[in-house]
């Protein structure tokens, strides 16, 4: 009788994996602006939710606001860092930038150059994607980038959502509770033998 209280108090006792989700946030060159997600790790997106752009020191640049799949785009202006923050409410912040370099790249202009920067070695660039896309007019450039941003929306969520469910604490905490069964086992059959 007391064992089978015990078993029972020790089984009700054991902590269960909580339903804990972490936030999905990025931001990625798409055209002339940026596109950006924001969401969580179990598949929820965060819609109509304001998103602030900041500059690397803190000032504010501008805002925008997620649509029904948590996307959102935002038209740079400076090739400056811009720093993303969106706050999803309950502990939540997501917080994520894009370099100097990247908007720099995106408005078509040169990033500034860092206080200390080490001789820059030019490289000329290939010319064959530019030869590639040479036929296609504005409008084929722009299908084109809208399909392939539709298209790799999808792999960006489940590649985050696979790191999400097979992290190294997921392991490490399976291997805890195979130990703590093992243990529980161990004490059991022991008290088992003392009371014999």
């Amino acid at each position: 009788m007391i064992r089978a209280l015990t078993l029972m108090l020790c089984l009700a006792l054991t902590p269960l994996p909580a339903a804990a989700h972490k936030v999905i946030a990025s931001a990625f060159p798409s055209g002339d602006v940026i596109e950006g997600e924001v969401g969580f790790s179990n598949g929820d997106m965060a819609t109509d939710q304001l998103v602030e752009v900041f500059d690397g020191d803190g000032a504010k640049l501008g805002e925008a606001r997620t649509d029904a799949d948590g996307y959102f785009t935002y038209r740079p202006t400076a090739p400056v860092r811009h720093i993303f923050r969106a706050d999803l409410g309950a502990g939540h912040v997501a917080e994520f930038e894009m370099t100097a370099e990247e908007v720099a790249a995106i408005l078509g202009k040169a990033a500034p150059a860092p206080a200390t920067a080490d001789p820059v070695v030019e490289v000329a660039p290939s010319d064959a994607p530019a030869l590639a896309l040479a036929g296609l007019s504005t409008a084929d450039k722009a299908e084109i980038a809208r399909i392939v941003r539709d298209e790799t929306r999808p792999l960006r969520r489940e590649i985050a959502a696979y790191k999400e469910h097979h992290d190294l604490q997921t392991v490490l905490g399976g291997v805890g509770y195979i130990f703590g069964l093992f243990g529980l086992g161990f004490y059991l059959a022991a008290r088992r033998r003392l009371a014999a």
